[in-house]
């Protein structure tokens, strides 16, 4: 009969089917020592059952853990390891459901992370406060607690929030371990059933180490975390050097470049060359006053020089759209403003390149300044010394050519002198002529013949560098010192006559003009009011300007005229409407018509440049 039950323990028979030798024995009479014997072997296989089955369970548990550590190696999502870990949980300790909470330092509770046969959505959102419920006592006090019945247990805490979703979720038996790093509890590891049981011993321990493996998990993928954030921290940290060395570098070379340029004599325009060839886009070099040095400034409105002025007070490039804009200063005055057009562009290189123009703007100004002072001095020995010896060999040094037509110009202003100064300097220099500072004015020295138009450029271009108006009168340079005097007077009239910020010479004048002149050139006035007229009688031998003499004399009566010539007044009305074409419109006005009357007076006493006097002249 012995082997009647190794064959039950063989095909792992249950333990009901242990009593079926007994039974059997007892039916076929067997004596009592037989059935006694039998009962003892049962005894004996029973203990032989539970203990195979113990080490079925125990080989099944290191089974567990022996794949939970495989995975725990591998590690490649912290997720798929922890719902394993809740999985095997469940399965080995043959509950309805197994779950797996995580501290939250920020609210100091616990909340639930990983679920495995929950069918409740509150439960799967639970918050355990810490000391609440079975699992926050657990993660307070790190120990592990175990209940058949969790409503009927008085140990806990119950709260109306944790009941309700245990409730939902149908749990009456629960078991909680804890999840430690040292003496640190991290979460809690549970595994529960929907009907009353005890959780043994051996359970318990099962679950503590699944709970120490899911704890190992959490710690490996806080530090597998902290470790590829430290490598992307230095790999973003190596690539933020590495653009850094590499824009260095390009600024450097840059810079190498531009200095270079610079040292064999380069301008402007080759700086601008070198930051458009490393940085591309479009680039304006203004001055000091918005005017273009090197590129194209169209298109530029005053949100660029608003943003200039930013980038002055900033002392680093601004960014205005597409538009990268570095200004530089001097003494708070603005010297050079830079502005790109471009989407990305290194602003180190364009705020070098807007200190290399400065440097070379300012180098140019120490020249001008320089040359400038001995263009002054070489004008005022013109103005104040015109006998001393050397003048024209020292103006020949400076490529100026004093046997060559020139035209003295004085321009009065209000504004800077220093800048001012400076921007006849720069004039002078540009039209290889000469030019001084007095006072409240600027003297210039310029080639040419046409001193009414020189005048008034000059008066329109530094009004416009001294944000101030610039009054300038001319005169043609015969004599250097003469012309400054005529020059003078001239300024002086324009102010005088309320034409502050014009300019124009003697000649332009008028009579005015015939009073101040140096020279008093009566046969020049005489032409430049009553040319045409005297040409036209000498050419045709009329009598136009004996006619229109008595025309001014009758008081400007044609009835009157007519009786004074003896003539009809058809005839002095014919000549009148020859005189306005050959004089223009307006000759009848008060000013223009007392310049007509001064010039026939000066033509009746012979100063006329255009042939002969009309005294010898028939009317």
């Amino acid at each position: 009969m012995t082997k009647r039950f190794l064959e039950l323990l063989a095909r792992e028979a249950s333990a009901v089917e242990f009593e079926g030798p007994v039974i059997e024995a007892r039916a076929a009479g067997a004596d009592p020592a037989a059935v006694e014997e039998l009962e003892r072997a049962k005894v004996e296989a029973l203990k032989v059952r539970a203990l195979l089955r113990r080490r079925a369970r125990r080989e099944a548990e290191l089974s567990a853990l022996y794949d939970t550590a495989g995975d725990l190696s591998a590690l490649r999502d912290l997720d798929a390891v922890l719902e394993a870990i809740v999985h095997r949980a469940r399965q080995l300790l043959a509950t309805d459901t197994a779950y797996l909470t995580l501290h939250d330092p920020a609210r100091g509770d616990t909340y639930m992370r990983v679920t495995d046969g929950s069918i409740s959505a509150k439960f799967r959102s639970l918050r355990l406060a810490m000391g609440s419920g079975l699992g926050g006592l657990v993660a307070q006090t790190a120990v592990p607690y175990a209940t058949a019945d969790y409503f009927a247990d008085a140990r806990f805490r119950h709260k109306h929030d944790i009941d309700e979703a245990v409730t939902e979720e149908g749990l009456v038996a629960i078991l909680g371990v804890p999840l430690r790093l040292g003496q640190r509890v991290i979460g809690v590891l549970f595994a529960a059933n929907r009907s009353a049981r005890p959780f043994h011993q051996e359970e318990v321990s099962l679950l503590g180490s699944l709970a120490a493996h899911a704890a190992v998990a959490i710690d490996n993928a806080r530090l597998l975390q902290e470790t590829r954030n430290a490598l992307e921290e230095l790999s973003q940290a190596h690539r933020v050097a590495r653009e850094h060395a590499e824009a260095v570098e390009r600024a450097a070379t840059a810079h190498d470049r531009m200095t270079s340029l610079v040292l064999r004599g380069g301008g402007i325009e080759d700086v601008a060359a070198v930051v458009t060839d490393v940085l591309g886009g479009e680039l304006a070099v203004l001055d000091d006053l918005g005017r273009p040095l090197a590129g194209d400034a169209a298109g530029l409105d005053t949100g660029v020089f608003e943003a200039a002025q930013a980038s002055r007070a900033l002392g680093r490039t601004v960014r205005r759209g597409d538009l990268r804009i570095a200004s530089v200063d001097v003494g708070g005055a603005p010297l050079c403003t830079l502005v790109l057009r471009s989407d990305d562009a290194d602003e180190r290189i364009l705020e070098r390149a807007a200190l290399v123009c400065a440097l070379l703007l300012l180098f140019r100004r120490s020249v001008a300044e320089a040359e400038g002072r001995v263009r002054g001095e070489l004008l005022d020995d013109l103005i104040s010394r015109p006998g001393s010896p050397g003048l024209r060999d020292r103006a020949l040094r400076l490529g100026v050519d004093l046997s060559a037509p020139h035209v003295v110009v004085v321009a009065r202003h209000d504004g800077q002198r220093e800048r001012a100064a400076f921007w006849a300097s720069a004039e002078a220099a540009l039209r290889h002529g000469l030019a001084a500072g007095r006072g409240d004015e600027v003297v210039l020295l310029l080639p040419g013949t046409d001193a009414g138009p020189l005048a008034r450029r000059v008066a329109a271009e530094l009004s416009v560098s001294l944000h101030a108006p610039a009054t300038a009168g001319a005169a043609r340079a015969g004599d250097v010192a003469g012309a400054y005097r005529e020059a003078r007077r001239c300024a002086d009239a324009l102010v005088a006559l309320g034409r502050a910020g014009d300019g124009a010479s003697t000649a332009e004048l008028g009579f005015v003009g015939l009073l101040i002149g140096e020279g008093r050139d009566v046969p020049g006035f005489v032409t430049s009011a009553l040319g045409p007229v005297i040409e036209y009688d000498t050419r045709r031998g009329t009598a136009l300007a004996a006619t229109l003499a008595a025309y001014f004399a009758a008081g400007g009566s044609p009835s009157r005229t007519a009786e004074t010539m003896h003539i009809h007044v058809n005839t002095v009305t014919q000549r009148l409407d020859r005189i306005g074409k050959l004089l223009g419109d307006g000759w009848q006005e008060p000013d223009r018509a007392l310049e007509i009357q001064l010039a026939l007076r000066l033509h009746r006493l012979g100063h006329t440049g255009t042939g002969d006097s009309v005294g010898s002249q028939p009317i």
